[in-house]
């Protein structure tokens, strides 16, 4: 039987806990990841790798507000993003396109954005810190941790510049298609996006693979 994850375990916010486990074995570029998109209808799914310095000893206070990116405003996110670029070692950002997660399915779409992050890095890591996943293909140490985005500044990081990136990404799309209103729901299954399937159909940028049966099953509710 698998353990259930304790949320007694959740600081209020992200640390440096597991970081600095890494950093005092002698692992001085940890890499936190994270992605943006996985449940969305339609857009590319995104992922962000950060590298922290372990030399900076005000780095908590220096990022104090970064956390889980769904638990932060987009105008927060938008703050502390150039802030995070600024202060990390190392950053980068990378992402699959709706094709690609339709062909591939998303949980190897998932592993090749996450893959493709680590590669876009100037220097590649010594030890992942890697929300939830593990990547089995990527030969470099890594750690999987449940709520990873709450517990792990660097993971937190990843989340923030991933999700930001993502809704910019969106909001530049809806100027092609802006019957969907992607500049509002991001490609998310709102109601309205939903209606919009249902009278228009589907795009380009909509994954087939996670709308056709989510449209014939409300064309006959």
């Amino acid at each position: 039987m698998t353990k259930r994850f304790d949320p007694e375990l959740i600081p209020p916010f992200p640390t440096l806990e597991f970081e600095k486990i890494q950093w005092q074995q002698g692992c001085q570029t940890v890499a936190g990841l994270d992605e943006a998109g996985r449940g969305a209808l339609a857009g590319p799914l995104f992922a962000a790798a950060v590298s922290l310095p372990a030399d900076q000893l005000d780095l908590e206070k220096e990022l104090l507000g970064v956390r889980d990116s769904k638990q932060m405003t987009a105008f927060e996110r938008e703050e502390m993003a150039p802030i995070i670029k600024s202060i990390a070692v190392d950053w980068a950002i990378a992402w699959v396109e709706p094709i690609e997660i339709d062909n591939l399915g998303m949980a190897k779409a998932g592993r090749l954005v996450f893959r493709k992050a680590i590669s876009e890095l100037k220097q590649l890591p010594t030890h992942l810190l890697i929300d939830y996943f593990k990547l089995p293909e990527v030969a470099i140490p890594q750690t999987s941790l449940t709520k990873g985005d709450q517990r792990s500044l660097s993971i937190a990081c990843a989340s923030v510049l991933a999700k930001q990136a993502r809704d910019q990404r969106m909001v530049e799309l809806s100027d092609e298609y802006p019957d969907y209103h992607f500049a509002q729901n991001k490609g998310y299954g709102s109601p309205d996006h939903l209606q919009v399937i249902i009278e228009q159909g589907l795009c380009p940028l909509h994954r087939h693979s996670f709308c056709d049966h989510l449209l014939q099953g409300r064309l006959f509710e």
